[in-house]
C-alpha cells in the first residue's frame, strides 16, 4: 500500500503548514528517515542546486531530533533509489516534464509500500485530471490517484501574468465538468495537503 501526501504548492511561504507536511511525510520512520528528493519537474541543470536548497530547508522543518538521510533521484537509478528510501518527495514544476519522466516507470509498482509526497505539478501528475495554472486549462495526469486536483487554489499565483489573474471559480467549474465527473475534486489552498 502507498501513502500519498499531495500538497497544493506554495509551501515555502507557509512554514507551519510545511512543518506539518514534512512531519506527515516522514511519520513512522524514526530519527533517520531515508528521503529521496525528486526534481523531475524541473530542467536538469537545476537539480543539484535545488537538491542543496531542499536538503537545508527540509532539515530545518522536520521535528527536532530528526535528521533525514537525503538522496537525489536520478532517472537511471530511480527504481533502486525508491527501494532504499522510506519517503519520496517530488517537487513541483512543469506539468509536462514531470509526466515525461514518470511515464518511463511502473509508478504504482515502484511506489508500493512507500510514502510519497508531492507538490503542485507533481500532485497534478499523480491525479487523474487536473487544472493547471500555467496552461490555464484541464489536463490528464497519470491516473495513479483517482481524483481531480487544483493546485494553488484561491492564491495570487499568476497575478503578474499578462493573461491577468486566475478566475478560480471558472477553473473549478471547468475541472468539475472535465473527464470522469464522479471523481472527487481536491481544490487546495497553498500549503494545504491531503493524505490518501
Amino acid at each position: 500500500m502507498v501513502k500519498y501526501v499531495l500538497n497544493s504548492g506554495g509551501i515555502s511561504d507557509k512554514p507551519e503548514l510545511s512543518r506539518q507536511f514534512f512531519a506527515e511525510l516522514i511519520k513512522g520512520f524514526g530519527n533517520r528517515p531515508r528521503m529521496l528528493l525528486c526534481f523531475f519537474a524541473a530542467s536538469r541543470e537545476y537539480w543539484e542546486e535545488r537538491y542543496g536548497q531542499h536538503k537545508e530547508s527540509i532539515s530545518a522543518l522536520v521535528p527536532s531530533g530528526v535528521n533525514p538521510i537525503f538522496d537525489m533521484a536520478m532517472p537511471e537509478t530511480f527504481v533502486e533509489q525508491i527501494a532504499s528510501a522510506d519517503a519520496v518527495y517530488m517537487c513541483g514544476g512543469d506539468d509536462h516534464l514531470i509526466q515525461y519522466w514518470l511515464r518511463k516507470f511502473d509508478i504504482p509498482k515502484i511506489f508500493e509500500g512507500k510514502t510519497v509526497g508531492t507538490n503542485s505539478g507533481s500532485s497534478h501528475a499523480l491525479a487523474t485530471y487536473f487544472w493547471t495554472c500555467d496552461w490555464r486549462k484541464c489536463m490528464e495526469g497519470l491516473g495513479i490517484v483517482p481524483i481531480k486536483f487544483l493546485a494553488h487554489y484561491k492564491s495570487t499565483y499568476g497575478a503578474d501574468d499578462p493573461r491577468g489573474p486566475i478566475d478560480w471559480n471558472k477553473a473549478y467549474a471547468e475541472l468539475e465538468k472535465y473527464g470522469d465527473v464522479s471523481l472527487p475534486i481536491y481544490a487546495l489552498e497553498e500549503g494545504h495537503f491531503i493524505v490518501i
